[in-house]
């Protein structure tokens, strides 16, 4: 991809990210949805299927999804057809690793000590309700971003890769993660785990990691050359 391209794409995520962020705070949206699935004290929609179902599945699509590709790395050495896909299967996992992995768990939802919805005062809780650029204590607030919501998104991965050459593969990817990653974020707020914007940048973090990784690693593909049709 060429410099002027990559940048625009970049800002242009980040421009939407801020404003989206900015429009929810306004509505207060954040805490009206929260407040609609806690009922009685409890957080009861969250503990129904298919939601508590979609909380244990947590990290493990993935999980197998990067192990899918790792191994076909390490048998890029010995089968000289997989060659063609080493690097895609190098950007797929340390996309995970510094994505989900790095950025949002350890970096911004370990230090970052925004509250989730269940420890705020307006939904039983006894901490101060943040917005997402309101930093709190570090390590006493685990809500911004998404660990769980991240990992369901990396799932759209894969569009980085093949969007150029199989658009239809690559749609079906990013369709795919996208509705996963949304279904797995709905199912931390119905169980006060996560807010509306927590989610969003769970999103955000992964796709502008996905971007940036992008154009080190696959620079064949975007450009529109090197995986065969």
């Amino acid at each position: 991809m060429n410099s002027g391209r990559f940048w625009a794409e970049l800002w242009m995520v980040l421009v939407l990210l801020v404003i989206a962020t900015g429009l929810l705070a306004h509505s207060g949206a954040d805490l009206q949805l929260a407040t609609y699935f806690y009922q009685a004290g409890g957080w009861p929609t969250g503990e129904q299927f298919p939601w508590k179902l979609l909380y244990r599945i947590d990290r493990i699509p993935a999980l197998l999804l990067a192990l899918g590709w790792l191994v076909v790395v390490i048998r890029s050495f010995a089968v000289p057809s997989l060659r063609q896909w080493r690097r895609a299967g190098i950007f797929m996992v340390l996309l995970l690793i510094l994505g989900p992995g790095l950025l949002v768990n350890s970096v911004f939802k370990e230090h970052w000590g925004r509250p989730r919805p269940r420890e705020v005062i307006q939904l039983g809780g006894s901490k101060e309700f943040l917005q997402p650029w309101q930093p709190g204590i570090s390590g006493q607030g685990r809500s911004f971003p998404s660990g769980h919501s991240s990992a369901a998104f990396y799932l759209l991965a894969p569009w980085f890769i093949y969007r150029h050459r199989k658009p239809f593969a690559a749609r079906c990817w990013l369709s795919g993660g996208i509705g996963f990653g949304v279904l797995m974020s709905v199912a931390r707020i119905t169980q006060g785990g996560h807010f509306l914007t927590d989610c969003l940048w769970a999103f955000g973090m992964v796709w502008l990691t996905g971007q940036l990784l992008a154009a080190v690693l696959l620079p064949e593909q975007e450009n529109g050359e090197g995986l065969s049709s």
